[in-house]
């Protein structure tokens, strides 16, 4: 086997609950994951070019090199399985030339379709997308859950990127449970012509909070919004989406 392609869905959050920031500097979240059918696609190959290419939606605003979620959770997988270094050649940043040093694995080459800073998890799901594309070619063997350890030490979306499907986020996001959802829903996008640093809006969180004394309380579940969610009725799912970061 010389390459794997790997197609993992981008992610809305239909309830997102902000609470304190605990003392490794995240916030502590409860939040409710959804996938939706829009795709990255990530192939990775063990070929004599070694470089990341990134083509598709907002390409140039991605990184290829060290900055790269998909470069590091190739690193973070060939460290976890034992990878030995000379099947890992270090990865070539496509715009330097130069060789990436948190990036050693494969040739990667990374096809988006979700938009880049959006809220949707999209370098998230690139990471997911190279961990179970690199599982598989080095075949290493690690189990879904062996996968999404590594996962949560990526980026707090990784871990459910590589489940889909809805579930409820802790943690920082990355402690997750399965949520029942029936029925089919159809989903509007609609994008700012600027993109916001993930890091920038729990920032702003915190400041406006502060201006207005307002003291964060551990983050709750809506148990109504799991309730519509396994009625399938859009009508009742709608009303109760919610999102503190908003």
């Amino acid at each position: 086997m010389t390459a794997v392609t790997v197609r993992v869905p981008a992610k809305v959050n239909l309830q997102l609950a902000v609470g304190p920031v605990r003392p490794d500097g995240f916030h502590e979240l409860v939040t409710v994951f959804h996938a939706i059918s829009l795709y990255d696609e990530v192939t990775v190959s063990e070929t004599g070019q070694r470089r990341v290419t990134v083509t598709g939606e907002g390409a140039a605003n991605v990184p290829d090199g060290d900055d790269n979620l998909a470069v590091q959770a190739v690193a973070a997988l060939a460290r976890a399985a034992g990878v030995p270094p000379r099947q890992v050649p270090r990865v070539v940043s496509e715009q330097s030339g130069t060789p990436a040093a948190a990036g050693p694995g494969v040739a990667i080459e990374i096809r988006k379709r979700i938009p880049v800073a959006a809220g949707l998890a999209g370098g998230s799901a690139d990471a997911a997308a190279a961990l179970v594309a690199c599982n598989e070619l080095w075949r290493t063997g690690l189990s879904q859950q062996e996968l999404a350890e590594v996962a949560a030490g990526i980026g707090s979306d990784v871990a459910f990127a590589l489940v889909g499907g809805t579930a409820v986020g802790q943690g920082r996001g990355e402690r997750l449970t399965p949520a029942l959802a029936t029925g089919q829903y159809h989903w509007v996008l609609a994008f700012a012509t600027g993109s916001l640093s993930t890091a920038d809006v729990y920032r702003t969180c915190d400041r406006i909070r502060d201006a207005r004394d307002i003291i964060a309380a551990p983050p709750r579940l809506n148990t109504e919004l799991m309730s519509a969610l396994r009625s399938g009725d859009p009508a009742e799912v709608g009303p109760l989406l919610g999102n503190e970061l908003q």
